[in-house]
């Protein structure tokens, strides 16, 4: 009798916004909806307390500085449809949700162009200590050109320029979490009086392009000392910065077809890195409508395309994309444009039209209008559950960055619905590893694993090798 293979384990991370229209413009309007309340914390915790019930990996919180003005050249569509404005902080979100939790990660989204990176370093360190080793960190290099203007600038960097910015800005940051205090730095001595022992504390001398840093972490090595290192970006850009940096990354795909490709090139970019293949946990953006039966299923769904907003979609796309799709007529098709915002988002429709198929704007603004970026899986728990298997299968992903349609009912009936089937299969784990959140994703310990570019930042480190291996890898874009 031959002996069947266990399924592969499927991972859930939540993907949410301190803010009322995340990536389904227009749904704040539906009477289940509690998105209006991102202001209440108890909206919060509640939602933290849910998804650690369905053994999520984490909740991902996006952020944005500036505002959707790209869709007819300004901000009006996306402040009338509360397109991520009004928003507020993810990061004042964190300590609340920690705290009515034991294992739920963090992933908290900030920009690397407009902060200076050493309050950074403590603000996040400050994070891992009270959260118990349960945050990460999404790097985003920014896309608006409006939060580039609110923060004194003409316009944004130009896209790779960004990444070569945000290099040194993980430089930085790598040497003060990594490399600035020992581990037996921090003494308690009460007989000697010696809370910190001097010689174990150690400047990290930076003076690079873009930031100059004499100093010592002003904070002491929290359990990861460096946070899970999230990123979203996979233009090839993108991809070459997550492939010595990323510990987790965040991709959308229209199609299965384009997920395979986007999973694969991601994958033999960190193995060139030098890393292993699946040294970072890949998770694709979808939104799940599920009931009881797929009839159900899809007659909520029907509901919810009621309250959408077809301009509000547009809004979304117009930022991400980097396009004023005001300007085209909706039966127009979408050719190839070159874009200064988010890149991976044209080649994705680039990639799909050449599978066959001819995307127009009214596509785009009826694809978008629940779920953003990614595609909607209608239908009962089976059902799901087989798409979901199948294109972890296919893809060689990891799992699944879930959007909402209403909230928190949509991440209710993906706890109640979907992951008991999926652990009913054996494909979705019952219960959480203890430790950091490094060590819930990769079982490898808390700490950043030998072969990730800012282990080499710790004491004792080969700097040279580091900061080599970041030219090389911008040079040659991997």
């Amino acid at each position: 009798m031959t002996e069947q293979t266990p399924p592969r384990q499927i991972r859930f991370n939540a993907f949410d916004m301190n803010c009322v229209a995340h990536q389904s413009s227009g749904m704040w309007r539906h009477p289940d909806d509690r998105s209006a309340s991102y202001k209440d914390i108890e909206y919060w915790t509640g939602l933290a307390r849910l998804l650690e019930r369905g053994t999520f990996d984490g909740v991902f919180i996006a952020d944005v500085l500036g505002t959707y003005d790209v869709y007819g050249g300004t901000n009006e569509a996306a402040i009338r449809n509360g397109a991520q404005v009004p928003v507020n902080d993810p990061v004042l979100l964190v300590s609340a949700m920690a705290a009515v939790t034991t294992h739920l990660g963090f992933g908290v989204t900030a920009g690397t162009a407009y902060e200076h990176p050493y309050p950074f370093a403590r603000r996040m360190a400050t994070l891992d200590h009270l959260t118990k080793g349960r945050v990460g960190w999404n790097v985003v290099t920014g896309y608006l050109p409006s939060a580039a203007r609110n923060l004194g600038h003409d316009d944004q960097l130009e896209h790779d320029d960004r990444y070569d910015q945000a290099d040194e800005y993980l430089e930085v940051l790598y040497k003060l979490w990594e490399g600035s205090w020992e581990d037996d730095a921090v003494v308690r001595d009460r007989e000697t009086g010696v809370f910190t022992r001097p010689e174990k504390v150690h400047e990290i001398r930076h003076a690079g392009k873009h930031y100059t840093v004499p100093g010592i972490a002003i904070t002491e090595p929290s359990p990861q000392r460096s946070p899970v290192i999230y990123q979203a970006g996979a233009s090839p850009r993108g991809i070459a910065f997550a492939a010595g940096n990323a510990e987790a990354i965040f991709v959308a795909a229209p199609t299965k077809e384009v997920l395979k490709s986007t999973v694969a090139r991601i994958r033999d970019a960190l193995e060139a890195a030098g890393r292993d293949r699946y040294a970072a946990r890949i998770y694709t953006l979808i939104t799940i409508v599920t009931d009881e039966t797929d009839e159900k299923a899809e007659a909520k769904y029907r509901d919810y395309l009621r309250y959408a907003s077809p301009e509000g979609a547009l809004v979304f796309m117009s930022g991400w994309m980097g396009i004023d799709l005001a300007q085209y007529a909706l039966d127009e098709p979408v050719g190839n444009v070159e874009s200064n915002a988010i890149r991976s988002v044209i080649q994705n429709y680039e990639e799909s039209a050449a599978n066959g198929e001819e995307f127009t704007v009214r596509d785009i603004a009826v694809g978008g209008a629940i779920g953003g970026l990614g595609p909607t899986f209608v239908g009962g728990a089976s059902t799901i559950a087989d798409r979901l298997q199948d294109w972890v299968d296919y893809t060689d992903v990891d799992g699944f960055n879930l959007a909402y349609a209403i909230t928190p009912g949509t991440f209710e009936d993906i706890v109640d619905f979907i992951v008991p089937e999926l652990q009913r299969r054996g494909a979705y784990p019952t219960s959480y590893v203890d430790g950091t959140l490094r060590h819930k994703l990769h079982g490898a310990g808390d700490r950043l694993p030998d072969d990730h570019q800012g282990s080499r930042y710790r004491i004792g480190g080969d700097l040279s090798t580091a900061v080599a291996t970041t030219s090389e890898r911008a040079a040659v874009g991997v």
